[in-house]
């Protein structure tokens, strides 16, 4: 069995020192600690478990630092929605799957190595559905496996423009199914994905502007036990329009309204009461953070005090991917706490750490949305990420992760995804062809 050695690692119990990490398989064989290195062992400074990423549009990698215009009104998320649709629209299937298979590769080596894909651009350019209905799902996973990362997929149902069930328009023909038509991709998705290793298959009803409530209850049991994921409370201008259409808030809606537990993942949930916060606390869902892409949209503040005060849980995404950083997701999570509070370490109780803190939240957050590594421990996953802090060694142990997060000088040197060491010293193993692909299929987007 391969093994690694760490001077110091981040356990389910704490930090330890001097640990050694069996790999067999995929999972963790063994933790000692205490130990020496045995010949052979790889060694490394700091260890941790990697963490699943939650939520990602892949396609949308490819327009990264294009949509930064100002526009003759002010821009806000629609705008923005516009300028996506048309971007997502130019794209065939081989430039998905080379800017799928960068962004994977990308956030291996910030420390992702599960990726949760809320995947929603089914149809060819024309709306059409192609042959294979699952021919772009299977882009998605032939990317995540020419990148190694681990993948649960989440094919999206969409149907309608807003609430009311309002008809489709025209930028949103590559999206949209009906419930026959859904099943038959699922279906398609569910052989897929048994094929991927450590393959997930979860489904995504968009949104209550894109599902009715009876589209909604239909669509639940294709998961088939799988997660559910589903963007809620983005944007005031979706509050607004759900008020109007039924009377309620979209989240007070969904708690009444939908059997929302465990298995759930709230996408973003930013304009809350105080209420429905504490209820989707009480519910057990996940509540889907894309700290990074709320900031670019200007999309709001979560309620982070409300939920976790009250014993909720939440993971972190990277959304639109304009910026592929685990540390720096982290980081956006308790600066908008500082900025709306005017306080400083916000998020971590008295004493703790706040770095470790974030940290710990998006690892179980993660791994309760879409799966992946809970901690390093014996059956775990074998999902692992190594810190280099050589260019820091001033800093002890316990502010590594801190260190990691809020300065400059550490960085994420290892990534090892299912127990396949992906990243070496900052870098992706299959770079260069990866990064080869994602250049010419830019530059054939650019010359459409």
């Amino acid at each position: 069995m391969a093994a690694i050695h760490a001077e110091n690692a981040l356990l389910p119990g704490g930090l330890a020192r001097d640990v050694r990490v069996t790999l067999s398989d995929g999972t963790i064989g063994g933790v000692e600690t205490g130990v020496a290195p045995v010949a052979g062992d790889e060694r490394v400074e700091f260890l941790l478990p990697a963490v699943s990423n939650v939520h990602s549009h892949a396609f949308q990698r490819a327009m990264a630092g294009l949509a930064e215009t100002r526009g003759p009104a002010d821009d806000n998320f629609w705008s923005w929605r516009t300028q996506m649709y048309r971007f997502g629209l130019s794209m065939g299937p081989e430039h998905v799957e080379a800017v799928a298979a960068q962004l994977y590769m990308e956030m291996l080596e910030a420390g992702f190595s599960r990726i949760g894909e809320f995947h929603y651009l089914h149809h060819d350019k024309d709306g059409a559905p192609y042959v294979n209905p699952a021919e772009m799902s299977e882009r998605i996973a032939a990317a995540s496996v020419e990148s190694g990362i681990a993948l649960t997929l989440l094919p999206v149902f969409y149907a309608h423009s807003d609430f009311g069930g309002l008809p489709p328009i025209d930028g949103q023909r590559r999206f949209i199914h009906d419930l026959d038509a859904f099943a038959r991709l699922m279906e398609r998705a569910a052989g897929l994905v048994a094929d991927l290793p450590g393959g997930v298959l979860g489904v995504a009803p968009h949104s209550l502007r894109a599902v009715t409530g009876e589209e909604l209850a239909a669509v639940q049991p294709l998961a088939n036990g799988g997660p559910i994921h589903m963007h809620i409370a983005e944007q005031t201008g979706e509050v607004d329009a759900c008020l109007s259409a039924n009377g309620i808030r979209p989240v007070e809606w969904l708690l009444e309204n939908a059997p929302v537990d465990e298995r759930w993942c709230l996408i973003h949930a930013t304009h809350m009461t105080e209420d429905e916060a504490k209820g989707v606390a009480e519910s057990g869902a996940v509540v889907g953070l894309c700290p990074i892409t709320e900031a670019n949209l200007g999309d709001g503040i979560f309620r982070a005090s409300t939920v976790l005060g009250n014993g909720g849980r939440f993971g972190v995404g990277s959304d639109s991917n304009i910026e592929i950083t685990l540390s720096g997701e982290l980081r956006q999570v308790e600066y908008a706490q500082r900025l709306s509070k005017r306080l400083r370490n916000v998020i971590a109780p008295t004493g703790g750490s706040t770095g470790r803190h974030l940290f710990e939240h998006a690892l179980a957050g993660g791994a309760a949305a879409v799966g992946g590594a809970r901690g390093i421990a014996p059956g775990e996953a074998a999902d692992l990420l190594a810190l280099d802090h050589s260019a820091v060694p001033w800093v002890p142990a316990d502010k590594a992760i801190d260190h990691w997060i809020f300065a400059e000088g550490t960085r994420v040197a290892t990534v090892w995804s299912g127990g396949r060491r992906l990243v070496e010293n900052g870098r992706h193993i299959r770079r260069d062809a990866i990064a080869a692909r994602f250049r010419a299929a830019m530059l054939d987007l650019a010359g459409a």
